[in-house]
């Protein structure tokens, strides 16, 4: 592990150009050709088509530099290229980076060292070149789910190298639409007329004239649709394909595939369907692709599971029950804890609590049965415990109580659902743990994901429960004492300092989490039809020093089959227009920083754009 871990400070630095003060990201489009410096057109979208010899065998016999961001789908990524380099000796650096603070320091401490740079789940929709300002020899490999992709990056032929699935719908502009060659217009104080010309040169005066305004028209309107093109191509943030799935198509397509790599693209993938940054269809269909594999790779063991060995590893695929950790935990708890029954149920209310009752009476489930551990549940309840729970749900409007997952067997006890994974990972990552700090956690978080360290995943698990206790809480908290509160075109919601687990909030996974789950749990519990129509805008104190507020905007509910956020472009507006002092340092561009005493001015400025 290398690199170091500058904390976000409110500072005047050499990335303020284009991440903060002022609020807005920087949107400057070069009228130049990107890659234009190397004496060539770029008109071509550096999209990698060949991994194996546009990225892999380039970086084989090189020094390189990881930049890995903290969500559970890049460290899965992460895992499978460090196989990858492992087992073909590429020597590499590891340097886990929260933000783009942290990534250009990163970058400005390792620079001279490396020539190569990875980037995981970073770099894909900023204009890296300008962030970052690198020697013109520097290379990236850019492997990012964020979307949309920065133009500056597609079109840059020289050194920035996508890793982006092409099928994934990238709607990127015509390269003609949005760059164009920057015309001499310098005019020469000789050509200018002083009525003593003869006639015929003031005629050729008169039509240059002319056709200089008629090219400056010209450039107004071209101007003008490149700003719409522009702003039509940026205004939504949503995501592409689980990097995890993009490096195991890399090991397959090399045949080096093995069943752990298999396991982590699972895991990458179950973490963006967790944390609603795919759609329903888009999950389903990359299941389908991971389906396939896990035929290939496990159909043996399938046939000969009495004879599985201590140490052996199988992965099945599988229809599973909605409710998080509950093989490790009680089928109560589980209940109670999980969003999807949580919400339905509405359970923060005497009611909801009611419903529950008589839902577990309806199968037929002694409470002494369902309070106990999962594991210690009487065999006959388990054998049949999906179809009972489902044919129950059905009646209490939960039709889709099971989903397509998939599992992982380590020899004879140790079985794991892939959600089960994400949550405990995460927990890891996001732990506020007082002797935590943010490479300690990745660290933490990486090693969980090692069938030799199932230690680590166990106590991933448990914090795990705490965290989804913690979110219930906070959920019934909010939704009891009315912090929902309508601003017009979103629902507010602000956490004041004093609540419980107020650390865990502040984090912007933890917090993104919660605000998804709240507004489900929200929609849930209104009988105001507009109210859920509304996306939901979230605060949560971060540094009572600093006098910061995280803020996390999530999309209405009933944008399920589409998972497109505008508050990226929102927020990045009302805090240009307001002089707000925000940090726009995370990757997640619905994600910001600001300054406590901003809110105000700052939420009415939202307010009154979005109205």
């Amino acid at each position: 592990m290398a690199g170091n871990r500058a904390a976000i400070g409110w500072r005047h630095g050499p990335i303020e150009r284009a991440l903060f003060f002022g609020g807005s990201l920087d949107r400057r489009w070069s009228q130049q050709r990107p890659g234009a410096s190397a004496g060539r057109p770029a008109a071509v979208a550096m999209f990698v088509s060949d991994f194996r010899k546009e990225f892999y065998e380039l970086v084989q016999n090189q020094r390189v530099l990881l930049f890995v961001a903290s969500d559970v789908d890049a460290l899965c990524a992460c895992k499978i290229l460090q196989a990858l380099f492992q087992c073909d000796h590429v020597q590499y650096t590891l340097v886990p980076v929260s933000g783009w603070q942290e990534l250009e320091t990163a970058f400005l401490e390792h620079k001279e060292q490396f020539r190569y740079f990875i980037l995981i789940n970073c770099g894909a929709n900023v204009d890296l070149l300008d962030i970052l300002q690198p020697e013109e020899d520097t290379i990236f490999f850019v492997c990012d789910t964020h979307r949309p992709v920065n133009v500056v990056n597609v079109y840059n032929d020289t050194q920035i190298k996508l890793l982006i699935k092409q099928d994934d719908d990238l709607d990127v502009p015509a390269y003609d639409d949005i760059f164009r060659d920057e015309e001499d217009e310098e005019e020469q104080s000789g050509n200018e007329s002083d009525g003593s010309e003869p006639a015929g040169k003031r005629t050729r005066l008169e039509e240059e004239i002319v056709e200089r305004t008629m090219k400056r028209r010209e450039r107004r309107e071209w101007e003008a649709r490149r700003r719409e093109i522009l702003f039509d191509y940026e205004q939504y943030e949503y995501y592409g394909t689980s990097s995890a799935m993009v490096m195991f198509d890399l090991a397959w397509l090399m045949s080096k595939d093995l069943n752990d790599m298999l396991w982590w693209a699972i895991v990458g993938l179950t973490d963006q369907w967790i944390q609603d940054k795919i759609t329903q269809m888009k999950y389903v269909t990359d299941v389908g692709a991971l389906q396939r594999h896990v035929s290939r790779h496990n159909h043996r063991l399938e046939d000969q599971e009495s004879a599985l060995s201590v140490d052996c590893t199988r992965i099945a695929f599988e229809y599973d029950l909605r409710l998080a950790l509950y093989q490790h935990w009680s089928l109560y708890d589980s209940l109670c804890n999980t969003c999807y029954t949580a919400a339905r149920f509405r359970l923060w209310s005497v009611h909801g609590q009611k419903r529950l009752q008589e839902f577990l009476a309806d199968m037929g489930l002694p409470l002494k049965q369902v309070k106990q551990k999962f594991q210690s549940m009487d065999i006959s309840l388990k054998e049949n415990l999906q179809e009972m729970i489902e044919e129950s749900a059905n009646k209490y409007g939960m039709k889709d109580i099971r989903m397509q997952t998939f599992s992982i067997h380590f020899g004879f006890k140790n079985k794991f659902l892939a959600s089960d994974v994400v949550f405990a990972t995460m927990s890891l990552m996001e732990s506020p743990e007082k002797d935590s700090s943010g490479t300690g956690n990745f660290i933490r978080a990486l090693d969980s994901l090692s069938r030799t360290n199932l230690g680590q995943l166990y106590h991933g698990l448990e914090l795990a429960k705490k965290h989804l206790r913690a979110t219930q809480q906070t959920i019934a908290s909010c939704l009891c004492t009315n912090l929902i509160i309508s601003q017009g075109p979103f629902l507010y919601c602000s956490l004041t300092e004093g609540t419980p687990d107020i650390l865990l909030f502040s984090r912007p996974v933890s917090l993104g989490l919660l605000s998804r789950h709240l507004l489900k749990s929200f929609v849930c519990s209104t009988k105001n039809r507009r109210c859920k129509l509304l996306p939901l805008v979230m605060a949560a104190p971060l540094s009572a020093e600093q006098g910061t507020v995280t803020v996390v905007g999530v999309p209405p509910e009933t944008d399920s089959s589409d998972r497109k956020n505008f508050f990226g472009r929102a927020f990045e507006k009302a805090a240009e227009s307001t002089s707000s002092r925000t940090l726009h340092n995370h990757f997640d561009l619905s994600v910001i920083e600001l300054k406590a005493e901003d809110r105000s001015k700052f939420l009415d400025a939202l307010v009154s754009l979005l109205s």
